[in-house]
């Protein structure tokens, strides 16, 4: 074996943070010298007929010396493995930096919302030559190396080359497609030890158990949603109706083999399950690349990849253009609260706490077991921005629902008394993961006008729904926990019992206005034991129906956008099951089919009667006519909007109310538009039609009107 210098044993050793300095072409004394690794070759040469280039004896490297002019401004290379297969391919290390200056700062500044299409694996063209660009950042990595399905996930085939102190390393491989499978092999240079990673910023997976990324053809799909995306632009989302189908893709329906559907099959599906039903949005539960299928998407380990669970990443952008096409707007989940400890992802990147926080009181999560984002680092905050810019860009998302967003406000968020640092003031609050937040809407609403940013908060923080130029958070809206948490505790209780829980029916008013909310009645309150929302429901059968009728028609005509998870609209029994479809055999049972055309019927009436949308945020929107009706466990009030008005009535016990009198604002004919006792929904029929007002004060109003409330229910009323 020839004498080796120390940099190519450290090419052998794969412990060579700059292989170009050591491989591809070298000018020297008016010569070429092109020096080639190739572990696998037993003989190479230069393509098209061109010379052999000798072994170095007894290693796995072929060097060659020629003239200047000799070699043409980029050399292919013939190799022959050792098991025969022949192979032609351009020198991987004959091409210069990929990634230019700019994007590099941009990055290091945490400002390039695009990073994604530099960042990652790309198809790429160089000099007329087409193959794949990796580019990855591993700042505290020895060595990088690109690994895949086409140099047998072997480190030492082909090491990236080091962008220096942005952290990113590059290399660009000729003659990859898309459609290759590969992960990045990574040394950490303090404890060499190698780890196997997953391409954070990859935009496609491989089915789970298996986690490889897979490199994607260039983003042609022909969307048709042209009139939905201009007519979103200018969109006045707050005064317009938004009731909202939230969904988990993997348990809505599954095939007849119990696999999971396509995109393309659910585009078809559910799409038009939710435009029969009336839902504005569908909001999809995590659908961003996760190993594990019980975490539900909340354990993301893809942030800028649709789940090959129901196909590829075109097979989901033909959903969001079907969703648009129907005039459905469709809201995706997203998790930048916190993310898992799998070792193929981001725990640990390049040996080191990269992505999450070194100190555990900061970046760990105890209760989950996961790891929280370093946000007052640059480029994670750029991954995390990339990624939501990415969706709305790439996919075309309508908005994003941010979980778990009472966790990154609060430093002491379910920890123990010694387990959380204060901030530089001494306090709780996270003021890195709040400047995120502000940058996070900042950013989205103005790259995307007329899309909406949910936060899942469930504290009493203030103004996160506010702009952040009056210093708020800048979310769009926020989800009304307290009064979800209220009503679902308030209805549980037996009618009997009801005016002693009187306050959990009204409270939920004194503070509705403070901020955009939505009312969510979602996955979280139909899992782990809570049962379904018609188990919560007490009394006979025909009581826990009547009682969920009533509870939807207060939900429907109280202010605040709506929010209904899966399974709820049709009255499922059961609690929701990720593993299993929902109980669509219930639709047989009169019971079920009649909660079914109830929602129907009040998705109808919610986007057809302003006074139920326009004022959702302001006070002038609502207005008590009755709260204190404690003993018969009434309610009454007015919903107004665009010089219209509704009365809303809703008796809260199982006793039919007869000739039961509320003030109404003005003389003339009240036409009882909606009832949830109605036949039509398997009710009693206790109804009313038209009721003529009375010259009758009542309730500090001149006239009022004499009605028969129906039994648990709710009715609606317009003059």
């Amino acid at each position: 074996m020839n004498k080796l210098d120390s940099e190519s044993i450290k090419i052998i050793e794969a412990k060579h943070h700059d292989p170009f300095s050591v491989l591809g072409r070298h000018p020297h004394d008016k010569l070429i010298t092109v020096k080639v690794y190739l572990p696998y070759a037993e003989s190479v040469s230069f393509a098209n007929d061109g010379p052999d280039i000798p072994r170095i004896s007894g290693t796995d490297f072929f060097e060659y010396t020629a003239q200047q002019n000799e070699l043409p401004e980029h050399y292919q290379l013939l190799w022959i493995d050792k098991d025969g297969s022949k192979y032609t391919n351009y020198d991987p290390y004959d091409f210069g930096v990929q990634l230019p200056e700019f994007d590099r700062h941009l990055f290091a500044e945490g400002k390039h919302w695009h990073i994604y299409q530099k960042m990652g694996a790309h198809q790429h063209i160089v000099d007329n030559i087409n193959g794949v660009l990796f580019t990855v950042w591993a700042p505290n990595a020895g060595r990088v190396s690109v690994i895949g399905d086409f140099n047998r996930w072997d480190g030492r085939c082909n090491p990236m080359r080091s962008l220096g102190g942005s952290g990113i390393w590059e290399l660009f491989i000729p003659g990859l497609t898309a459609g290759c499978l590969y992960k990045f092999e990574i040394l950490n240079r303090q404890s060499n030890q190698v780890l196997i990673k997953t391409d954070p910023y990859g935009q496609q997976f491989e089915l789970r158990p298996s986690t490889s990324s897979i490199v994607v053809p260039d983003n042609t799909y022909p969307w048709q949603d042209h009139k939905w995306m201009s007519k979103r632009a200018s969109h006045d989302w707050l005064h317009e109706p938004m009731s909202i189908y939230e969904v988990h893709l993997g348990s809505w329906k599954r095939d007849s083999l119990d696999n999971f559907l396509n995109y393309r099959i659910l585009a078809d599906e559910l799409v038009e399950y939710v435009k029969e039903l009336g839902f504005t949005h569908i909001e999809l539960m995590p659908i961003t690349e996760h190993p594990l299928d019980v975490s539900w998407g909340y354990q993301t380990t893809g942030y800028f990849a649709p789940t090959s669970r129901h196909g590829t990443p075109d097979d989901f952008r033909y959903f969001m253009d079907t969703c648009h096409q129907n005039n459905i707007g469709v809201i995706l989940d997203w998790v930048p609260a916190h993310f898992p400890k799998d070792s193929f992802a981001l725990a640990g990147f390049d040996g080191s706490a990269l992505y999450e926080h070194e100190d555990p009181r900061k970046g760990e999560h105890r209760d989950w077991g996961t790891l929280i984002y370093n946000y007052g680092r640059n480029e994670v905050r750029n991954f995390l921005l990339a990624s939501a810019v990415f969706w709305m860009k790439e996919f075309h998302l309508d908005g994003l629902r941010v979980d778990a967003v009472a966790s990154m406000l609060y430093l002491d968020y379910s920890r123990e008394e010694n387990d959380w640092l204060p901030n530089m003031y001494g306090s709780n609050e996270n003021l890195e993961a709040i400047a995120f937040f502000k940058e996070l809407n900042t950013v989205t609403h103005d790259q995307f006008p007329g899309t909406v940013m949910m936060a899942e908060e469930s504290t009493a923080w203030p103004q996160v729904t506010r702009p952040t130029w009056v210093g708020g958070l800048g979310f769009s809206m926020k989800w009304n926990m307290g009064w979800m948490n209220d009503i679902l505790a308030y209805m549980s209780v037996d009618p009997v019992h009801r005016q002693y829980h009187h306050d959990q029916l009204t409270f939920g008013m004194l503070y509705a206005f403070t901020e955009n909310f939505t009312l969510p009645f979602s996955h979280d309150e139909v899992v782990h034991g809570k049962g379904s929302l018609l188990s919560k429901m007490p009394g006979d059968e025909w009581q826990r129906f009547a009682n969920l009728r009533l509870l939807y028609t207060l939900m429907f005509t109280y202010p605040g956008k709506k929010l209904l998870f899966m399974g709820c609209e049709f009255g499922q029994g059961t609690q929701w099951n990720s593993d299993q479809t929902l109980d669509w055999y219930v639709l047989d049972y009169p019971h079920h089919r009649g909660i079914q055309t109830l929602i129907k019927e009040l998705n109808h009436i919610y986007k057809a009667q302003p006074a139920l949308f326009k004022q959702d945020f302001v006070y002038q929107g609502f207005e008590w006519i009755d709260c204190h009706d404690v003993q018969q466990s009434v309610i009454s009030y007015r919903r107004k909007g665009d010089n219209q008005e509704l009365i809303v009535v809703l008796n809260f016990t199982p006793v039919v109310r007869e000739n039961y009198r509320i003030g109404v604002p003005e003389a003339g004919t009240y036409h009882e538009i909606f009832n949830s006792d109605s036949c039509l929904y398997d009710g009693s029929n206790v109804a009313n039609g038209e009721v003529v007002s009375e010259p009758i004060p009542w309730m500090n109003q001149l006239n009022s009107i004499n009605l028969n409330l129906p039994p648990l229910a709710g009715i609606i009323f317009k003059l």
